[in-house]
């Protein structure tokens, strides 16, 4: 009578959504400030003071029916030249506002791009550690996540497994640097191997094999390192991208979906991923929002925040004795389980009200995700109840 398959998307449990429930729940109970909620990734810095102004201003200036009135599907032409033009100084491409697509966050662009680009019994190659909704989005059309483990310990691309997971039927390859959940951003070398391996396996097929970039953390990135820009090392490329990390406001989900101009088909690239938004029933994004967007296009929250509270929470850890991948983007730490199953070791940190993420439903069950995108004085009252926790599984310093 139903879509099994949707009624299973339904019902299967969100991990991360129903652990910070329990965290509010508990902070109802026993007091806010005895609680360490690590669990959901949602920036906790202000927006910079260029959003509020821009907001305040076209709310009392601007014609207030123009600002809230119906917005071209693809978003205000206005807005997507800003886009274009920022791209292109930064990054020294030639993107064009007809490639630009203003979608609901970079999971809008996604679902749109997956949805346009892949039909039924084609393969979407995903790295772990990954993003849980790649699997939802790519299933839900029809086509087949490909699994490719990454390299242990780095989590750098193990380009030997991923040129061998390249087949005929491989249509759209997913990265996303930084990377949630491990915060590592992916070396030039790394991708130049990938790509490498991309248009080898174009030429050995016959057809395009779309690379997404999946880019809501680009602006997060830390102590210089470098955040390659992908549509640099590969023409077939369509970038993800959001504001919500980068301006810190991911509720009101703003984002964008960029074709390379280079890219194969690039005019029915365009045209599939626009009908595919048209299937999708896809709204466009507040014009209020779109209109702050196009002033603030090159605005990026406070990084040093969740740099300082990256730096502390690393080195408490690991004094403690526990093992973590050395975040150098996004806001998330990447810590290896003292026991084999990290949903057994993250029930046990509940006990010391510690809020942490197993790794099972990112492909690394090994392993568990913990947000520090947290105000400081969490992190560091947080620091006793890990000893406690460290203590209660045998974890000590070396």
């Amino acid at each position: 009578m139903f879509a099994q398959n949707l009624i299973d998307y339904g019902r299967k449990p969100n991990v991360i959504r129903d652990l910070s429930a329990y965290a509010g729940a508990r902070k109802a109970e026993i007091g806010p400030e005895n609680v360490f909620d690590f669990s959901i990734g949602s920036p906790n810095v202000p927006p910079p003071p260029e959003v509020h102004a821009a907001m305040l201003d076209l709310l009392q200036h601007a014609d207030p029916v123009a600002i809230h009135s119906y917005t071209p599907a693809p978003g205000l032409m206005s807005l997507r030249q800003t886009i274009a033009a920022s791209i292109n100084r930064r990054f020294g491409q030639h993107v064009e506002p007809s490639g630009i697509y203003v979608t609901a966050g970079a999971s809008g662009a996604i679902a749109m791009a997956l949805k346009g680009l892949t039909q039924a019994g084609d393969e979407v190659i995903v790295f772990t550690p990954h993003y849980m909704e790649y699997l939802i989005y790519t299933e839900a059309y029809g086509a087949k996540p490909v699994i490719v483990k990454t390299l242990p310990d780095t989590f750098q691309i193990d380009l030997p497994a991923f040129e061998a997971a390249l087949t005929e039927k491989t249509r759209v390859v997913i990265l996303n640097s930084p990377n949630n959940p491990s915060g590592v951003i992916y070396t030039r070398e790394t991708i130049r191997g990938l790509t490498d391996a991309m248009q080898a396996a174009e030429a050995k097929f016959g057809h395009p094999i779309f690379l997404l970039s999946d880019e809501p953390y680009r602006e997060l990135a830390y102590d210089g390192v470098e955040v390659p820009y992908l549509m640099d090392f590969y023409d077939d490329t369509l970038v993800c991208y959001s504001y919500s990390k980068t301006l810190s406001i991911p509720g009101e989900r703003m984002g964008y979906l960029a074709v390379c101009r280079r890219c194969a088909a690039y005019e029915d690239v365009v045209d599939v991923c626009s009908g595919a938004a048209r299937a999708l029933g896809h709204i466009c994004t507040s014009n209020l929002y779109q209109r702050v967007i196009e002033r603030c296009v090159d605005v990026v929250a406070d990084v040093d925040y969740y740099k300082r509270n990256r730096d502390v929470l690393v080195k408490g850890l690991e004094d403690l004795g526990f093992t973590c991948v050395h975040p150098d983007g996004a806001f998330y730490l990447f810590m290896k389980s003292p026991w084999p199953d990290s949903m057994e070791f993250c029930n046990k940190a509940k006990e010391f009200e510690l809020m942490l993420v197993p790794g099972h439903d990112f492909g690394v069950p090994e392993y568990l995700r913990v947000s520090y995108c947290v105000d400081h004085d969490t992190i560091l009252r947080s620091l006793p109840a890990f000893a406690k926790l460290a203590a209660a599984c045998g974890v000590s310093k070396a």
